[in-house]
């Protein structure tokens, strides 16, 4: 089954993206960041979630990115289906935080239990395939959303459409040049449909 290791994010000043998620999120060696000086305006096409098991994290997570220096671009709020809000990172990545529980079960704290990226596409169906052909499982599939089941993989990985996505980043759509990401994982080196690249795990670790 596919792993997914880690994600790698572009950023122009080094020094200030690792003290920013050292601080807000501390996130290990899934994180990996990449110095580049590569053009991008406006929104980047994907998004990171970062799931936890109670509201309390949610808040937790992001009281400490706000406080570390992130931009919120929707507060924490209640919904049906959870707890949650989201927020953009000095370097333009964007986070959203949150959880399907509705109550506390214990003391708060900024622990994650899931990390998912969720990449925005032109055309679902045609990304589906493009990784169904790669050995990726649909787990769910319905309208404008593809989850894939990666098993045990420290990052979990779905297909949203590129607008919708947008709106529920609380960002526009417009957007242009480098979508400042790589994708470590087991599958190879390659580029998807949408532009985004695939990188071995090896790549990762340089630097």
């Amino acid at each position: 089954m596919t792993n997914i290791d880690s994600v790698t994010l572009g950023v122009t000043d080094l020094s200030t993206a690792h003290t920013f998620y050292d601080t807000a999120f501390g996130l290990g060696d899934r994180l990996h960041l990449r110095e580049t000086d590569a053009p991008t305006s406006g929104f980047r096409g994907y998004h990171l979630s970062l799931i936890s098991s109670q509201p309390a994290n949610v808040n937790a997570l992001f009281e400490s990115a706000v406080g570390a220096g992130a931009t919120v671009l929707k507060p924490v709020t209640k919904s049906l289906w959870g707890h949650g809000g989201v927020v953009q990172a000095p370097d333009g990545a964007i986070w959203k935080l949150a959880t399907s529980a509705k109550k506390d079960s214990g003391p708060a704290s900024r622990q994650v239990d899931q990390i998912v990226l969720l990449i925005g596409v032109a055309n679902v169906p045609a990304s589906k395939k493009f990784y169904a052909d790669r050995g990726l499982t649909v787990g769910r599939s319905f309208g404008s959303y593809v989850d894939f089941d990666l098993g045990s993989s420290p990052i979990g990985l779905g297909l949203y459409k590129y607008r919708a996505l947008a709106k529920d980043a609380g960002v526009p759509p417009e957007s242009s040049g480098s979508h400042r990401l790589a994708v470590n994982s087991d599958l190879g080196e390659f580029t998807d449909p949408d532009g985004f690249a695939w990188e071995p795990v090896r790549v990762a670790r340089r630097g």
